[in-house]
């Protein structure tokens, strides 16, 4: 079963999101909040589906944080709202039209559950059209520094630790390992476990 929560600012859309999620028999909505920040903390999330307006958007800042602990799969009701969300790339995350269908938002929830990026087909002229993060941006989507966590997940990898170990020694989900390890690879632009470790090396992350 995975595990996921529903942010919408209106209650009769998390409810219909709800509906819609767990009528896929493999889904279960364990939270519900109206907005990023009144998500209450429940370490075993997987994925969180989110209606995302700009309009009353809150601070990006809140979803980075968000972002960093469980996939996000934003929804949203206009081409155009994906502009703030180009500003910052979570680990793992997907964006689709709000009017998507269920088998659509069923396959995207297990796509991200297994660490994949879901972009719906109707975004990519925007996407490539941006060029995606440049400048400044780009810079720092490649040169990001690594938060405490991850560089404690970083050195226990260097170790030779699986996932699985890594977990247990950490007092943390596996699922969550992945996400700290997906977002590892992401800062550093590692392809792999000899690659992110020579890097951290590099930066000094990893003692010698």
């Amino acid at each position: 079963m995975i595990r996921a929560a529903v942010i919408a600012a209106v209650p009769a859309l998390r409810a219909g999101l709800r509906a819609m999620l767990e009528a896929s028999g493999e889904i279960q909505v364990v939270r519900e909040a109206a907005s990023p920040a009144d998500l209450e903390p429940y370490p075993e999330i997987e994925v969180v589906v989110a209606v995302f307006e700009p309009a009353t958007a809150h601070g990006l800042r809140e979803w980075r944080s968000l972002g960093e602990e469980h996939a996000l799969l934003f929804l949203v009701e206009r081409a155009e709202s994906i502009g703030p969300l180009l500003a910052f790339s979570p680990p793992v995350y997907g964006i689709l039209p709000l009017e998507v269908s269920a088998e659509t938002l069923w396959a995207a929830v297990r796509a991200l559950r297994e660490g994949l990026i879901v972009l719906s087909s109707a975004f990519h002229p925007l996407l490539f059209a941006s060029g995606g993060p440049s400048g400044v941006e780009e810079e720092e989507a490649f040169g990001e520094e690594l938060t405490p966590r991850e560089i404690e997940v970083l050195r226990l990898l260097a170790d030779g630790l699986a996932n699985k170990e890594i977990a247990a020694r950490m007092g943390i989900s596996e699922h969550t390992v992945k996400f700290h390890v997906s977002s590892i690879y992401r800062k550093l632009g590692a392809a792999n476990r000899a690659e992110a470790e020579r890097l951290g090396l590099r930066r000094g992350w990893i003692p010698l």
